[in-house]
């Protein structure tokens, strides 16, 4: 199942057309996207047995986030040992680096990104895992029951900011508005083979920067939600950026960033694109 935001509204994405929930289910399901996942398991069942209506046609621009409003958006550094290498860092043995992208920063996947002034602006493609059910001091194996769905995620980041001392403001370097596109959907677990192994990219004006895949990550999505929930409930509809393989502009030599007119991409294997062009 994919469900999407489609105007501002709540939609199932059948056949590459949208299917407008509210109207669908005559109103028994919000058009709100972030509402959904307080019910998730019953959105799931009547999804599952409806009978849906033929979708509309829509332009990806009109798509927001999956999930546009979490209480909690959690993102993960370090999390790939060729990512942390490229940094400078050492892999972490315990759980990886947690700081947020404040929710304000959250975005669709066809949008125009401003670049703050007199900064170095990066890429970091990532997996997105969307909580459709309470977490709180989970099991590894009982993670994914937990998950509504993964989308495709940028970690959009501003290294001046975030690096600046005496102690990194990882947290606010990330969330400029449009640094943290999320979508073009929420694709639920049971639609892959394996969900622990999706290959993402990334690619700046068609030159490919990225290329990795998610059975290497140093804590898979069921690790960071056994990790997470023994420290904190997550909530349904909270979002979690799972950390971003090597390529970015900071590990390169000489290091690189994103200027006015680049076009940056970023794909997940089953899922779909982000398309973010930026200017000054």
């Amino acid at each position: 199942m994919r469900i999407a935001s489609v105007s501002g509204r709540l939609a199932l994405i059948v056949d590459g057309r949208a299917v407008d929930v509210e109207q669908a289910s005559a109103g028994g399901f919000s058009a709100d996207p972030q509402a959904v996942y307080e019910r998730w398991d019953g959105f799931r069942a009547w999804a599952a047995a409806a009978d849906l209506p033929e979708g509309a046609a829509f332009d990806p621009a009109e798509l927001g986030s999956p999930a546009p409003a979490p209480r909690q958006s959690l993102a993960i550094g370090l999390n790939y040992r060729d990512h942390a290498a490229e940094s400078g860092f050492t892999a972490p043995e315990g759980l990886p680096p947690v700081f947020t992208k404040f929710v304000t920063s959250i975005s669709g996947p066809v949008t125009q990104v401003k670049l703050p002034a007199g900064g170095h602006t990066d890429w970091e493609v990532e997996l997105v895992a969307v909580i459709g059910r309470r977490a709180e001091g989970v099991a590894e194996k009982d993670a994914w029951s937990h998950v509504a769905g993964l989308a495709v995620g940028q970690d959009i980041s501003e290294r001046v900011s975030q690096l600046a001392g005496p102690v990194p403001q990882f947290s606010l370097g990330k969330s400029f508005p449009g640094f943290a596109p999320i979508g073009p959907w929420l694709v639920t677990p049971d639609e892959f083979d394996d969900p622990d192994d999706l290959e993402l990219r990334c690619a700046i004006n068609g030159e490919q920067v990225q290329k990795g895949r998610t059975r290497d990550l140093i804590y898979s999505v069921p690790a960071l939600i056994a990790g997470l929930s023994a420290v904190l409930p997550l909530l349904p509809g909270d979002v979690i950026f799972t950390g971003t393989p090597a390529g970015v502009g900071l590990g390169r030599d000489p290091q690189r960033w994103l200027a006015a007119g680049d076009e940056l991409v970023s794909t997940i294997e089953g899922i779909g694109e982000l398309r973010q062009t930026f200017v000054a």
